[in-house]
């Protein structure tokens, strides 16, 4: 069963910047992308890197460990359409960043 979980305030996670939560036994990194925010799992398919530390593009992050780049809007690889990461349901909710693990 999912749940929505609080996971930021909305002032506390600017543009372009990331945040990773625990939930479960799930790592999950949230991104805002130009005040939209998305939600995928921290761990890259590729070797485990922390997407979550990565560098953020527009909407694509780039794992800190080897370059493997994934749109987080969608969790596809732009360079790779079979590479892909779980992507989370986002929203706000007045003033907090929520998402549906």
């Amino acid at each position: 069963m999912s749940e929505m979980i609080t996971v930021a305030k909305v002032a506390d996670l600017k543009p372009g910047a990331s945040k990773v939560i625990t939930a479960g036994d799930r790592e999950v990194a949230v991104f805002n992308v130009a005040g939209k925010f998305y939600a995928v799992d921290n761990i890259c398919p590729h070797r485990g890197g922390p997407l979550g530390e990565g560098v953020l593009e527009g909407n694509v992050v780039t794992c800190p460990w080897h370059g493997w780049r994934f749109d987080v809007c969608t969790g596809v690889s732009p360079v790779v359409a079979t590479a892909k990461v779980d992507k989370f349901e986002c929203v706000v909710e007045g003033d907090e960043v929520k998402v549906k693990i």
